[in-house]
């Protein structure tokens, strides 16, 4: 039997996904070419592999047996490939990083000075949504992933590297800009732009506003913050996000922070990575760099700005009452480390 690796790959892929388009997308191949090896592999194995009922696609009992074993095979070749990259150090190697996409906008800048101080090492780099990410994690197919809090029912490890603040942001003519010390109750009557359902930053929105008894009365569902941002300068209503996504539209006057009580939420960014991994030399110090360099990739000045007017309003119920120092920077010997 002369079954190829190319193969075996891409049927564990269409197995695991049970869709030719999605694996066709993961593996950077055309669908035409997945049916094509999907077709050959059957014809090696003497075998149906797959029931196609309708749209959908299921597994035979032989592709069952068959994912079983190709699923053993994928791991150990992925283990070879950590092995070989561990060898190779730094200079050399491969990185994948994914990221959530509130992460991007100092993400980017954090890995073209990384691939600066080390130009022989080949980066993968992802942006997505948390649902995403999460995926990834599982499938292993991400060394490092950096996003917000990460979830506690799965086999990961998480390490926070930096402050996160959740600012309100609102047009520069809004009625409430440039009132100190808003009440939250004021916002009920106001419409917000929010992320998807299962948006990290939702989520924690949305906990907050449980918890000081403050119902949302209108909104509308954004799955961007790039569209967040341009619907608040559209005057479509008002954004919660984090200020780091902001920076630019701070800085240019196109939005401002609204003051208000309570505000802003304080969450933390977190480098994620699975459980028991053998992370490379590589990906070891890429760690190590976002611990150490994540604060200089964010506009610190334009964010103590931003946040000085709500400082007022969160200090007194707030358990960071220096949130305008620490809201750039990682926290010298603040380090945790959580088994989730």
């Amino acid at each position: 039997m002369n079954i190829t690796l190319r193969q075996l790959k891409v049927f564990e892929r269409v197995a695991r996904r049970l869709s030719f388009t999605r694996a066709a997308e993961e593996l950077y191949l055309t669908q035409p070419a997945v049916s094509m090896q999907i077709k050959q592999f059957e014809e090696v194995v003497g075998l149906p592999l797959f029931e196609r009922l309708g749209k959908k696609i299921y597994l035979t009992r032989a592709g069952e047996e068959l994912y079983r074993l190709s699923r053993a095979i994928s791991l150990q070749l992925e283990e070879a490939e950590q092995l070989i990259e561990e060898l190779k150090g730094t200079e050399g190697g491969r990185l994948a990083v994914s990221v959530a996409s509130t992460v991007h906008y100092f993400a980017i800048r954090l890995l073209a000075d990384f691939c600066q101080r080390y130009p022989k090492v080949k980066v993968s780099f992802k942006v997505t949504n948390r649902k995403g990410l999460l995926q990834q994690l599982d499938d292993n197919e991400a060394d490092i992933v950096l996003m917000g809090q990460p979830p506690e029912d799965q086999d990961l490890t998480a390490e926070a590297f930096m402050d996160n603040p959740l600012v309100i942001i609102a047009p520069t003519r809004h009625p409430l800009a440039g009132q100190k010390s808003i009440p939250l109750a004021e916002l009920n009557r106001e419409t917000f732009l929010m992320r998807e359902q299962g948006s990290g930053t939702r989520n924690a929105v949305e906990r907050f506003l449980s918890e000081k008894g403050v119902q949302i009365s209108a909104s509308m569902e954004m799955n961007t913050n790039g569209a967040i941002k341009q619907g608040v300068e559209e005057g479509l209503g008002l954004g919660i996000v984090s200020v780091h996504t902001v920076e630019r539209e701070l800085e240019d006057g196109r939005v401002v922070v609204l003051d208000a009580e309570s505000f802003p939420i304080m969450r933390q960014w977190y480098i994620v990575h699975r459980a028991g991994k053998r992370l490379s030399a590589v990906a070891r110090e890429f760690e190590q760099f976002v611990r150490s360099e994540a604060g200089r990739f964010v506009r610190s000045d334009i964010i103590k700005t931003a946040l000085g007017g709500a400082q007022s309003s969160a200090s007194s119920g707030s358990s960071h009452p220096d949130i305008v120092d620490q809201a750039s920077f990682p926290q010298p010997g603040g380090r945790q480390y959580y088994e989730i």
